[in-house]
């Protein structure tokens, strides 16, 4: 009898809802970025600071994912942008079919941009393809200099890291320059953005780089 691993099939099934939400998202034009990173980190305080200055250039949809409330649903759509929440219970992760379902009731044509704010875990959001373009990794400088080196495949599974919370680099003893070193050492390739949202350091390239990738996925849509 041929033993097929649990978590495989689990991982299989997902991924085929996963390269249906893919056609989902290149119909409807969007550019998808999966935020991952530990609790904390500062994912909603940087969507929220993106959100801000790209509602009015590009339509910005997002999806928070959240173990029980919805409080970080609320803060993103105050700057007015639409937003849906997974409440996922005793699920530590978002995973495709979570997102298919907020798919199926969403009534927009259109959207430029969409962030998923996954459930904070550095752990089983490397195993699950919602469906997205890239995942973006967040390392706050507060968790530890060796937190690459700790979750390697998360960090393999990233196309891009923002260092956050730059702003307390005076009162910790934290070196941004150790933590993208040790992430590069995994994955040399990933572009890297060192930000404050408190002061709005680093926040204008890491939009001039949102604008670029935005850019770069027109033209691909307008080629094919």
């Amino acid at each position: 009898m041929k033993k097929v691993d649990l978590q495989q099939k689990v991982v299989t099934r997902n991924d085929e809802i996963a390269a249906y939400n893919r056609k989902r998202f290149d119909k409807l034009g969007a550019y998808v970025i999966n935020m991952v990173s530990s609790p904390g980190s500062g994912k909603t305080s940087l969507i929220e600071a993106t959100v801000e200055a790209l509602k009015d250039e590009a339509k910005v949809f997002v999806i928070t994912g959240d173990l029980m409330t919805d409080n970080d649903a609320k803060r993103v759509g105050r700057h007015g942008v639409e937003v849906a929440q997974v409440t996922t219970g005793d699920a530590c992760h978002l995973d495709a079919n979570m997102i298919a379902e907020k798919l199926a009731a969403w009534k927009s044509q259109r959207c430029d941009l969409l962030f998923i704010e996954n459930v904070g875990n550095l752990v089983c959001p490397a195993s699950f393809d919602l469906g997205e373009d890239i995942k973006v990794l967040l390392i706050s400088v507060t968790e530890g200099d060796d937190k690459p080196l700790k979750y390697p495949p998360m960090v393999r599974a990233s196309s891009a890291l923002v260092i956050s919370k730059t702003d307390l680099l005076p009162y910790i003893d934290s070196n941004p320059q150790v933590i993208e070193s040790n992430a590069r050492r995994i994955r040399p390739d990933m572009e890297v953005f060192k930000v404050s949202c408190k002061t709005g350091e680093g926040i204008d390239r890491w939009i001039d780089w949102l604008r670029s990738q935005l850019e770069m996925k027109r033209q691909i849509q307008n080629k094919s």
